[in-house]
């Protein structure tokens, strides 16, 4: 491994553990994990007008629109603890926003894509219990599939983007969160040792 700026995303479908396993990597590079997700969650918990603007879109039941996103992510990329690297989870979420991701590293490439594979009918399984324990009784199989179908709609040409760049490990997302992120650990350090071989 060498010291220089590690610039790596991890992708999966809804409840594939993403958010778990961001937390571990990124403290394994010692990057920030930046998650558009947790951003919006604090800006509208916080009230800022950037919250309320998110919270009428979501509520709405649409998705924050790829411009307000796009700004967001490249604000937080400007900030000084991810001048050596992050590690994004939940952007990009679609072709756009790749190019404008793109255009925010200056020429300079993602050095690794983490794709969480998961089973679908495992992770609904998952979500349905989560949503119990935590009392989120909007989170019926209905909604649960259909954003799992939005992804694989959304996420598929990335995941033949990113394949194409040949920056994509791909990782099974089922087991326990050790099992999973000895299995990233192993994919990822074999793709930055053959991108720095380059």
């Amino acid at each position: 491994m060498t010291d220089t700026t590690t610039r790596l995303l991890i992708i999966g479908p809804p409840g594939a553990g993403k958010g778990t396993q961001a937390a571990q990597i990124a403290e394994r590079f010692g990057v920030p994990a930046i998650s558009t997700g947790d951003i919006f969650r604090a800006n509208i918990k916080g009230g800022t007008p950037l919250g309320q603007q998110v919270q009428a879109i979501i509520e709405s039941g649409e998705l924050v629109p790829d411009s307000l996103t796009n700004e967001i992510v490249a604000d937080r990329l400007n900030q000084a603890d991810a001048a050596a690297g992050f590690l994004l989870d939940g952007y990009p979420r679609n072709v756009e926003q790749v190019h404008a991701l793109d255009g925010m590293l200056d020429g300079e490439s993602l050095d690794a894509v983490v794709l969480l594979e998961a089973d679908v009918d495992a992770v609904v399984a998952r979500l349905l219990k989560r949503a119990e324990l935590e009392g989120r009784a909007d989170d019926t199989e209905e909604v649960i599939r259909h954003r799992q179908d939005i992804y694989a709609e959304q996420t598929a040409p990335l995941v033949k983007l990113f394949s194409e760049r040949g920056i994509l490990v791909t990782v099974d997302g089922l087991g326990t969160v050790e099992e999973v992120a000895a299995r990233i650990a192993t994919g990822l350090d074999a793709q930055l040792s053959a991108k720095a071989g380059r």
